[in-house]
C-alpha cells in the first residue's frame, strides 16, 4: 500500500513481555493427527502427562518461535520450561488469547491456520488441574529441525536499518525508516523476510516501496534515523502484494510467475511499531530479499475498503463503520488483511454475489491490535463481475473495553497513532488478464484517493500548520482533478514556507491545472528566482508559456531545462511541441524520439513521433532521422 501511535490491560498486561507470546507460532493444523486423538482418549481414562500428551501440542504449535534462537523471548521445548507457566498457559488457551489466531472457525479456511480445538484446550486444562505431571521422558516427541537464522534461506540482498535508540518510557512509537536497496538494475523479488532486530520491543512492521524521492526527503528532514508522521502517499504496496511482519507470521516465497518488480532507484519504506520496555533499547532490524530470475507473469491488484472519517464519542460501545464496492470484473481473492487499532472489537468482511449468495472473506469477533495477520485462503475465492465486496467494523470506546488505550475513554478519531483509530480491509485479488487488471485499477483508484483525502483532512484539522500534510492532500486532489482544492492547500503550504522554491512550484502546477495561467507563470518565475537551477520549474514554465503563445521564451526555458537535466523525457517532449509550433519539424521529431528513447512505450511521445512523421511525409520533406528508428521501435 503505503499505513499510527495500550494502556491498562488488567491482568493480561504482564503477559505481553512474558506469556503474551506463549504458543506464538506455528499452529500447523494438528486437527486429526493420531497423536492428539490418542491424547484426547488418554485424558478420559488415564493420567495426562506432558511427555505423551502435552509436548506434541507445544512442540508443533509453539516450537518454531519458542525455542533457543527463536523469535519469542523464551523457550517452551522442555517440561521445565512449560511447568513454570502452567497456570498462565491454561488461562490464555481457555480464553482463546493464545495461540494468536483470531479468525472465527467456520468463516473461511486459511493457510497456516493457528487454532486449538476445544478438545485440545480441555486436555491442557485437565493436565494443569491435575498438577501437570511430567510422565515418561521416553514418550517425548522428536524435535523437528528448525532453520537457523533466515527462515527462507540465504537472501540475495540484505538491507540493514540504521540503529535506532528507543527511550525507556512513553507510549507506542511508530518510526518510519526509508532504506535504499543495494541493486544496480531492475530486479524481480519472489520473497521478503523481516527480522525485527529486537523482539522485546518491536511489535510489528508495515513495508512498502516508494519509487519517488518523497519518503527519502521526509527522512532527511529528521536528524535521527527514520522519521515520525504519516507514510507518504507515494509509498505503496508494489504490484498488488502485502508486505509486513507480526510475531509468529512466517515469511513465504511467491509462486513462479508472481514476483514483483523492484526498480533500482526505489526505496523500502518501513513503519516499525515499537513499545518501550522500561529501559533504553537498541533497535536495528534487517530485511532479506529473495530474487527471481524471470519477470512476473501475473500481477495482483490490492483493493482497500474502509473509512477515514472515524469519530468515536467517548463511551460509545458500538460505533460502526461500513464500506462496499461492486467489482467491475471477475476476480479471485488470494489474501485479506484487516487493520484497526485497540478499540475495534468485531471485524467482518464478505462478498455478496450477483445471485444473492454470500461468501465470507474474514470474521474476527474479538479483534486484538497486537495480533494482526495476512489471511490467505486455502483455495482462492472466486468472485464474478457484479459481486459486492463489503466490510463492517464495530468499535468499543467504553471503559468496559479492557483494550481501550485511554482511561477514562476519550473521543477517538481517525489517525495513524495507536491512540487514534483506523479501519481498513485490504483484499488481494487476481484478475483474468491484464486488460481486466487495468480496468479494475482504473475504476477503483478514484475511490481510494477520495477516502485518503478524507483521512488527510481529518489529520489536518488537528495539525493545521503541517505543510507536508497540505502538500500530500493537494497532490491527491490533483490526482482526482479537483484543482481548486489543490490550490487552496498549496497556498497554505506556501504561507508556511514562503522561501521554499518547491512550494512556489507546487502552487504553480496546481494553478496551471486550474487554468489560472498568469498566476502560474508568476509562481514558476518566483520558484526560479529562489532556485535558478530548478529544472522541473523551467520545463513547466516552458509548457505554460507555449500555451500562451510565447514560443521564444518557452524554447529558452525548455533548453535550460534540458541543459540542467538532459535525460528528462518530459522536457524533450515539451521542446518537441514548442519547436513544432515554431515550424522546426526536424528538430521537433528529434526531441520526440529522444523522449521515447528515455521513456519507452510512453504514449504521448509515441503519438508525437507518428504525427510529426506524417507531417513530414505530407510536406514531401525527407525525414532526416528515419534511418535511426524503426516503425516498431515506437511501440517498445
Amino acid at each position: 500500500m503505503p499505513g499510527g501511535r495500550i494502556a491498562a490491560l488488567g491482568a493480561t498486561l504482564d503477559l505481553h513481555h512474558g506469556l503474551l507470546r506463549i504458543l506464538l507460532c506455528g499452529l500447523r493444523g494438528l486437527y486429526g493427527k493420531s497423536g492428539l486423538v490418542a491424547a484426547s482418549l488418554h485424558g478420559s481414562s488415564e493420567t495426562i502427562t506432558f511427555s505423551r500428551d502435552i509436548a506434541p501440542i507445544v512442540v508443533d504449535r509453539c516450537g518454531s518461535c519458542h525455542r533457543p534462537g527463536g523469535a519469542a523471548p523464551f523457550s517452551l521445548l522442555t517440561y521445565a520450561d512449560v511447568k513454570q507457566r502452567t497456570t498462565q498457559i491454561a488461562d490464555v488457551t481457555r480464553r482463546g488469547f493464545m495461540p494468536p489466531w483470531k479468525s472465527e472457525p467456520g468463516y473461511g479456511e486459511f493457510v497456516g491456520q493457528k487454532r486449538l480445538s476445544p478438545a485440545e484446550i480441555a486436555l491442557i486444562g485437565r493436565w494443569v488441574a491435575h498438577e501437570a505431571p511430567e510422565g515418561d521422558p521416553s514418550d517425548l516427541p522428536k524435535l523437528p529441525r528448525w532453520p537457523e537464522g533466515w527462515q527462507l534461506g540465504t537472501p540475495d540482498v540484505i538491507v540493514t536499518f540504521p540503529e535506532y535508540t528507543l527511550g525507556p518510557d512513553g507510549t507506542d512509537a511508530f518510526r518510519i525508516f526509508v532504506l535504499p536497496v543495494p541493486i544496480d538494475s531492475t530486479r524481480f523479488v519472489k520473497g521478503l523476510e523481516f527480522r525485527p532486530g529486537n523482539s522485546r520491543v518491536v511489535h510489528h512492521a508495515n513495508i512498502r516501496i516508494d519509487p519517488t524521492p518523497t519518503s527519502r526527503s521526509l527522512d532527511e528532514q529528521d536528524p535521527d534515523p527514520g522519521y515520525d508522521g504519516l507514510i507518504a502517499h507515494t509509498a505503496v504496496y508494489p504490484d498488488g502484494h502485502f508486505f509486513g511482519w507480526t510475531p509468529g507470521q512466517l515469511p513465504t516465497l511467491l509462486p513462479k510467475g508472481m514476483a514483483w518488480r523492484l526498480e533500482r532507484s526505489a526505496d523500502l519504506v518501513v513503519q516499525v511499531h515499537m513499545r518501550p520496555s522500561g529501559k533504553v533499547e537498541r533497535v536495528q532490524p534487517t530485511i532479506g530479499l529473495f530474487l527471481a530470475s524471470d519477470p512476473p507473469e501475473r500481477t495482483p491488484a490490492m483493493l482497500r475498503l474502509g473509512r477515514q472519517n472515524i469519530d468515536i464519542p467517548a463511551g460509545d460501545a458500538a460505533y460502526t463503520i461500513e464500506d462496499s464496492y461492486v467489482l467491475p470484473v471477475d476476480v479471485e481473492v488470494y489474501a485479506v488483511q484487516p487493520h484497526a487499532h485497540y478499540r475495534a472489537r468485531d471485524v467482518r468482511g464478505w462478498a455478496t454475489l450477483p445471485d444473492g449468495s454470500r461468501k465470507w472473506l474474514i470474521f474476527i469477533k474479538d479483534w486484538d491490535f497486537r495480533w494482526q495477520h495476512v489471511y490467505r485462503p486455502v483455495a482462492p475465492i472466486v468472485l464474478p463481475k457484479g459481486t459486492t465486496l463489503a466490510m463492517r467494523f464495530t468499535y468499543d470506546n467504553s471503559a468496559e473495553n479492557p483494550r481501550n488505550p485511554q482511561r477514562p475513554p476519550r473521543r477517538a478519531v481517525w489517525g495513524q497513532r495507536s491512540s487514534d483509530e483506523m479501519g481498513d480491509l485490504w483484499i488481494q485479488v487476481l484478475t483474468r488478464d491484464t486488460r481486466d487488471l487495468a480496468a479494475l485499477t482504473r475504476a477503483f483508484r478514484p475511490k481510494v484517493l477520495a477516502e485518503d483525502i478524507v483521512g488527510y483532512e481529518m489529520v489536518i484539522r488537528s495539525d493545521p500548520e503541517n505543510a507536508a500534510l497540505h502538500d500530500d492532500v493537494a497532490m491527491l486532489y490533483l490526482d482526482l482533478g479537483r484543482a481548486d482544492e489543490a490550490v487552496r492547500h498549496f497556498q497554505t503550504s506556501l504561507r508556511l514556507n514562503p522561501q521554499l522554491a518547491a512550494a512556489h512550484y507546487n502552487l504553480a502546477t496546481a494553478l496551471s491545472v486550474a487554468g489560472r495561467l498568469d498566476e502560474a507563470i508568476r509562481e514558476y518565475e518566483e520558484a526560479l528566482r529562489i532556485n535558478p537551477g530548478y529544472a522541473k520549474a523551467h520545463n513547466n514554465l516552458a509548457s505554460v508559456l507555449m500555451s500562451q503563445g510565447e514560443l521564444d521564451e518557452a524554447i529558452r526555458h525548455g533548453r535550460e531545462a534540458l541543459r540542467l537535466n538532459p535525460d528528462n523525457p518530459e522536457a524533450h517532449f515539451t521542446m518537441s511541441r514548442a519547436l513544432e509550433r515554431q515550424g522546426d519539424i526536424q528538430g521537433a521529431i528529434a526531441h520526440a524520439r529522444e523522449a521515447l528513447r528515455l521513456k519507452p512505450g510512453w504514449e504521448p511521445a509515441r503519438a508525437q513521433v507518428e504525427s510529426l512523421r506524417a507531417k513530414l511525409a505530407k510536406s514531401g520533406i525527407r525525414d532526416q532521422g528515419a534511418g535511426t528508428i524503426k516503425p516498431d521501435d515506437l511501440y517498445l
